[in-house]
C-alpha cells in the first residue's frame, strides 16, 4: 500500500481500536475456509475449541481490571508486612533505641531476644 501525502494517519488506522475486539476479529479470520476437510463434519477452528484452564487463567489475568486488583492486593499485603515489622521492632531492646534496623536484623535480634527470655525463665 502506497501512502500519499494527502492521507492522514487516521485514514490508515484499523476501525477497531479496542485490542480485544481486534484480537477476536483476527482469531475468527484465521479459521480458514467454511468447507469441512476430508473426514470431518465441520471445519477445525481454534475459536470453536474450548479453552484450557490455563488459557482461561492467562486471559483473565491479562485484563486491566485483574492487574489493578492484583496490584491493590499486593500493596495491602506489603503494608501489613511493614506494619508487622514495625510492631516487632518496637518490642526489641536496642541501643540507641531509635536505631534503624533492616528486616533481617529485626528477625535475628528477635530470635536472640526470645532465646534470652527463655534462658531467664529457665533460671
Amino acid at each position: 500500500m502506497m501512502l500519499s501525502p494527502d492521507q492522514t494517519e487516521a485514514d490508515l488506522c484499523w476501525p477497531q481500536s479496542d485490542p480485544e475486539t481486534l484480537l477476536n476479529g483476527l482469531k475468527s479470520a484465521s479459521c480458514g475456509s467454511d468447507e469441512p476437510t476430508e473426514g470431518e463434519d465441520r471445519p477445525k477452528c481454534k475459536a470453536d475449541q474450548p479453552l484450557s484452564r490455563e488459557e482461561k487463567r492467562r486471559r483473565r489475568r491479562a485484563t486491566a481490571k485483574y492487574r489493578s486488583a492484583h496490584a491493590t492486593r499486593e500493596r495491602i499485603r506489603v503494608e501489613a508486612f511493614n506494619v508487622a515489622f514495625a510492631e516487632l521492632r518496637k518490642l526489641l531492646p536496642t541501643l540507641p533505641p531509635d536505631k534503624k534496623l533492616s528486616k533481617i536484623e529485626i528477625l535475628r535480634l528477635a530470635i536472640c531476644y526470645i532465646s534470652y527470655l527463655n534462658h531467664v525463665l529457665d533460671v
